[in-house]
């Protein structure tokens, strides 16, 4: 009987440990809350797209975002058919003037030039540039087998195609906003953790230069401490400014959410244990206390990268982030200050559809995450 009784035993807890829930760690039941979230599981595809795109912006990009054109050319649609109604592979047609006069303005009509179609293709030779910056390349993934001028967004005022600049000012716009974040990140956090575990006077003290910053009107500040860099200043200088003044100014929202969980967790019996046992300040903070605000701080993050990312582009769009020859979507958004541009060249908005959807992944993941971390 007691064999029996142990036999089975066992067998439940093989059972057990083979099952959906033994033994499952604290990251795997994250990744399985999440999952169970479609909005979360979209935003985090997108951010992996986004983040793809943004490494091999370079490749991706059609065109050599510096390359000039017709200016304000439309956007070139793509054909699956010749010039007699035929299934073609796919083809672009670029716009020349007919023999056809307009009968108001007696101006040659304006037209896709049939005669002369521009074949597509993927892995085609183009632009030559260099990946990851040191390695010497001409293919793209997408454009004209024969290498000439495609424009699948159209071009802004100087010729420039705008979808292959919008491609390259990924690169900078999410490269500002990660290095802002993990600078607001390692700063807001330890100074929270700090100051809500030491509490007392430090605290008070802390906590009163925290409102400070946190009282200042941001949109003037920033304003005002950007136009402090010369415009013949270097575009590394002025870029290394532009991030030091959001960080300066971003890290102050972090440190009081961290503050406050650290408030509730210092109080908890196994931080009481370590303190009796001579465990010291910086142990019980980092390896104790760290760990359990680690879920709200990534949660934090996700939706920290949208917030600079929208600042960025609405400082690029009054011209006090990023300087030329750089590229961001704030800066390429400068082209559409005039409202009769945008009525007549509706295509230089499309940076913005950038932004939106870079907005849009960041909070679907945050979202997910944060149900994710603390499904109660």
């Amino acid at each position: 009987m007691y064999a029996l009784d142990s036999s089975s035993s066992s067998q439940q807890e093989e059972a057990l440990k083979s099952g959906p829930h033994g033994n499952e760690s604290y990251l795997a039941l994250v990744w399985r809350r999440l999952k169970r979230s479609w909005t979360g599981m979209m935003g985090l595809i997108l951010v992996g797209l986004l983040m793809i795109m943004a490494v091999f912006a370079d490749f991706l990009a059609p065109m050599d975002p510096k390359a000039t054109d017709i200016g304000f050319a439309p956007p070139q649609t793509i054909s699956f058919h010749d010039k007699e109604g035929n299934l073609v592979w796919p083809r672009v047609y670029a716009l020349a003037d007919s023999e056809e006069l307009d009968p108001v303005t007696f101006q040659p009509i304006v037209g896709p030039d049939y005669d002369n179609p521009r074949h597509l293709g993927f892995f085609v030779k183009g632009a030559e540039y260099r990946l990851f910056g040191f390695i010497p390349a001409s293919r793209h993934f997408f454009g004209t087998v024969d290498g000439q001028p495609v424009h699948f967004l159209g071009t802004d005022k100087f010729g420039r195609d705008v979808l292959s600049r919008a491609i390259i000012g990924s690169r900078i716009s999410l490269m500002i906003a990660l290095i802002v974040v993990v600078i607001i990140t390692v700063v807001g956090t330890t100074i929270g953790m700090v100051s809500g575990y030491y509490g007392g006077s430090f605290d008070v003290w802390v906590q009163r230069f925290v409102e400070l910053v946190l009282a200042f009107p941001q949109l003037p500040l920033y304003l005002a401490l950007t136009s402090l860099i010369p415009i013949t200043a270097p575009t590394n200088v002025f870029l290394a400014f532009v991030i030091f003044v959001m960080s300066a100014l971003g890290w102050a929202q972090m440190s009081r959410e961290v503050r406050g969980k650290t408030l509730a967790l210092a109080r908890i019996d196994y931080v009481r244990a370590a303190m009796a046992i001579g465990a010291t300040d910086r142990r019980i903070i980092f390896q104790h206390i760290f760990p359990n605000v680690l879920s709200h701080v990534i949660v934090a993050v996700t939706l920290a990268i949208p917030h600079v990312v929208l600042l960025e582009s609405f400082l690029g769009f009054l011209g006090f982030a990023v300087k030329p020859p750089l590229i961001s979507w704030g800066l390429m958004l400068q082209d559409t200050a005039n409202y009769s541009v945008i009525g007549t060249y509706p295509w230089i908005l499309a940076p913005v559809g950038f932004v939106l959807v870079t907005v849009f992944a960041f909070n679907a993941l945050g979202d997910g995450l944060r149900d994710a971390v603390d499904p109660y």
